[in-house]
C-alpha cells in the first residue's frame, strides 16, 4: 500500500517525477481530462446559472476505475496536473471523480520538474483553486453555447457537419480580411536613387540613397520628377556636409513566452505551432538518460511571462562568467506585458550546466534543436548587450541631400550565442563607412534610380498569426496553436508556402457567421472575453454575468 499517490496527466510526466518521490509513493496518470461536456447535445443548463453537464469521457472507465482502487489504498492523494486553469480544472474533476476520499485529496504544483521543486510542491499543497476551475469552466461552457447557435447556420446555409468556434471564427476573420486587403490593393509607384561615391585618399567606395531637398525629406513618385532630379545633378559636387559618430547597443530578447517560442520555432526550424508544443511538452515531462534516468529539461511551456526565477539567473550567472568571461553577464530583468497572468516563470532550460550539445545524444532532432533555442535564447537574455561603432554621414549635391550610414560590431556580446528573428527580410549587416571629413568632396562613380511599386500587406503566417492573436489579447497561450491547428483541419483556411490564406470554404463560413454573429464574431468583443476570464480567475467577476450576456448577445 503507497503512503501517497500523486496523479498527473502523461505518463512521460509520472516517469519524471517517480524517482523523486521514494517507494511509499505511487505516481498515476489521468491521460488528460477524464470529464467532459457531452458530444451528443449542448449539456448547459441555460435556465439554473448555465450549469455544465459533464460526463466521464467515453474509453476512460476502467482507467476511473484504477485510478479509484489507487485512491482508496493511499493515506494521502496529491493532485499534480499543470500550473494553469486548464490542469487546475482537470484537477477539479479528478477531485470529483474521488470524492469518496475527499478528505486525503490535495493539490500541487511546479513550474518545472526538477527534484527540489517537485519535493518542494509536496511539502506545500494547497487546495484546488475554485476561481481558476471557474475560469476554465466559464471558456468552455462560453465556447459550447456559441458553438451551438453557430453551428446549425452554417449546417442550414452550406452543408451539415461544420462547426464554428468563438476564437477560431474570429482568427478566420483576420485571415479572410488581410487576403481582402491584398486582393483590394492599388500598388502606388516610387523611386530610390543611389548614389555611388568614393573617398578619394583611400579610394573606398560606398553607397549613399538620396533623402531630399534642402535637409528637408522629398518622396519621388514618377519618372518625371527622377528626371528633373538627375537633370539637376547632372554637374553637382558630392561635400561632406555631416559626419556623426557614434556607439549603439543592441540589447538581448527576453526569455521565451509561449508565442515568443512559437513565432521563432517557425521562422528558425520551420516548425508548426502544433510540432513546436508537441516537442515542448515532451522536452518538459522528462527525456531518458542514461544513469540519470528521466529528466525534465525546460520549464512549463505554457506561459505568456518573461520572469525568470533568482536561482536560475544565480545559474545563468555562473554559466555565462565560467563560459564566455565575467564582461559578457548582465543581470537582467525583463517587466512582464499588463496583460500576461504571471503565474508562471518564462520558458527556460531547468538546468543551466546542460548545454544543448552535451545532451544532444539523447534527444530527437526536434527536441535537440527547440531545446537548443530555448537554452540559448535563456542565457543570452543574461548576457550583456551588443556594441556597434556608428557612423552617420549626409552629403550635399546641388542643394539635394544624400544619406549614408555605416556601423561595425565593437563587442558581440549576446550576440555571441544568440540573434533574435523577425518576420521581415533580414537586412544585411552595414559595412563601416571610409573615414569622412566634413567639407570633403566626394567623386561619384555612379547615379543608380530604381523605380519600385508599394506592396500589399503580406499573409500571415502561423508566426505572424500568433503575433496578431497576441497584440489583439484574442486567446492566450494555451490557445494559439489549438485554434489554428483546428481551422486548418476544418479547411476553412490553407498552407500555400508557409502562408496562410482562406479557402473558399473559409470565406463563406466567415461572410455567413459574421453577418449573422456581429457582435461575437470581432476582436474587441473576444479580446473582452479573455479579460473577463482573467478577471474570473482573480476573483474579479462572476461567471454568470459573462455566460448570461453571451446568450443575451446571441
Amino acid at each position: 500500500m503507497a503512503d501517497k499517490l500523486v496523479i498527473v496527466e502523461s505518463p512521460a510526466k509520472a516517469n519524471t517525477i517517480k524517482k523523486f518521490l521514494g517507494g511509499s509513493t505511487k505516481v498515476v496518470a489521468s491521460m488528460g481530462h477524464i470529464r467532459d461536456l457531452p458530444k451528443s447535445k449542448m449539456g448547459i443548463d441555460i435556465e439554473h446559472d448555465f450549469e455544465p453537464e459533464y460526463i466521464n469521457i467515453r474509453g476512460k472507465g476502467d482507467l476511473i476505475k484504477s485510478l479509484k482502487q489507487d485512491a482508496k489504498k493511499a493515506k494521502k492523494i496529491y493532485i499534480a496536473t499543470d500550473p494553469d486553469r486548464e490542469g487546475e480544472a482537470i484537477a477539479w474533476h479528478l477531485a470529483t471523480i474521488l470524492k469518496e476520499e475527499e478528505n486525503k485529496i490535495t493539490r500541487v504544483t511546479f513550474n518545472e520538474i526538477t527534484k527540489g521543486a517537485v519535493q518542494k510542491a509536496i511539502k506545500e499543497p494547497r487546495d484546488i483553486d475554485i476561481n481558476l476551475v471557474d475560469a476554465q469552466q466559464a471558456r468552455r461552457v462560453l465556447d459550447r453555447i456559441v458553438g451551438y447557435k453557430m453551428s446549425p447556420v452554417l449546417w442550414k446555409k452550406v452543408k451539415r457537419g461544420l462547426s464554428a468556434g468563438r476564437v477560431q471564427s474570429v482568427a478566420v476573420k483576420l485571415i479572410v480580411d488581410r487576403e481582402e486587403e491584398i486582393e483590394n490593393f492599388v500598388p502606388e509607384e516610387y523611386w530610390n536613387l543611389y548614389a555611388n561615391l568614393q573617398e578619394t585618399e583611400s579610394k573606398k567606395e560606398f553607397e549613399a540613397r538620396f533623402y531630399g531637398k534642402d535637409g528637408k525629406k522629398q518622396e519621388i513618385h514618377s519618372e518625371e520628377e527622377i528626371n528633373k532630379v538627375l537633370k539637376d545633378l547632372k554637374q553637382a559636387k558630392y561635400i561632406v556636409n555631416e559626419v556623426k559618430k557614434g556607439e549603439k547597443k543592441r540589447n538581448p530578447a527576453p526569455p521565451f513566452t509561449t508565442s515568443t517560442m512559437q513565432q521563432e520555432a517557425s521562422r528558425k526550424l520551420g516548425f508548426t505551432l502544433k510540432k513546436t508544443m508537441s516537442v515542448a511538452q515532451g522536452l518538459y515531462e522528462g527525456v531518458k538518460m542514461p544513469e540519470k534516468g528521466s529528466v525534465g529539461l525546460i520549464t512549463y511551456m505554457r506561459t505568456d511571462s518573461t520572469r525568470i526565477s533568482e536561482e536560475a539567473r544565480a545559474a545563468a550567472k555562473s554559466h555565462i562568467v565560467s563560459t564566455y568571461g565575467e564582461k559578457y553577464y548582465e543581470n537582467r530583468y525583463y517587466k512582464t506585458s499588463k496583460e500576461a497572468q504571471d503565474a508562471h516563470e518564462g520558458i527556460r532550460p531547468t538546468y543551466a550546466d546542460l548545454e544543448p550539445d552535451s545532451i544532444k545524444d539523447y534527444l530527437t532532432k526536434d527536441q535537440y534543436k527547440l531545446y537548443k533555442l530555448i537554452y540559448n535564447r535563456f542565457m543570452a537574455s543574461q548576457m550583456s548587450a551588443a556594441i556597434y561603432n556608428t557612423m552617420a554621414v549626409s552629403i550635399d549635391a546641388n542643394g539635394y541631400t544624400f544619406k549614408a550610414n555605416g556601423q561595425m560590431i565593437k563587442f558581440k556580446g549576446f550576440m555571441t550565442l544568440y540573434v533574435e528573428g523577425t518576420d521581415q527580410k533580414e537586412q544585411e549587416e552595414e559595412g563601416m563607412l571610409p573615414e569622412l571629413k566634413e567639407k570633403q568632396e566626394l567623386k561619384l562613380k555612379k547615379l543608380n534610380p530604381k523605380q519600385s511599386f508599394t506592396e500589399p500587406p503580406p499573409r500571415y503566417t502561423e508566426a505572424s498569426l500568433v503575433k496578431a492573436l497576441e497584440e489583439k489579447e484574442i486567446g492566450r497561450p494555451s490557445t494559439y496553436s489549438p485554434t489554428i491547428t483546428t481551422i486548418l483541419e476544418r479547411r476553412y483556411i490553407e498552407k500555400i508556402q508557409k502562408q496562410l490564406s482562406p479557402t473558399e470554404l473559409g470565406r463563406i463560413v466567415n461572410k455567413l457567421l459574421t453577418e449573422n454573429f456581429t457582435d461575437v464574431i470581432n476582436v474587441e468583443f473576444t479580446a473582452k472575453m479573455e479579460n473577463e476570464f482573467d478577471e474570473i480567475a482573480n476573483r474579479k467577476r462572476r461567471v454568470e454575468k459573462i455566460n448570461s450576456r453571451i446568450l443575451w448577445t446571441l
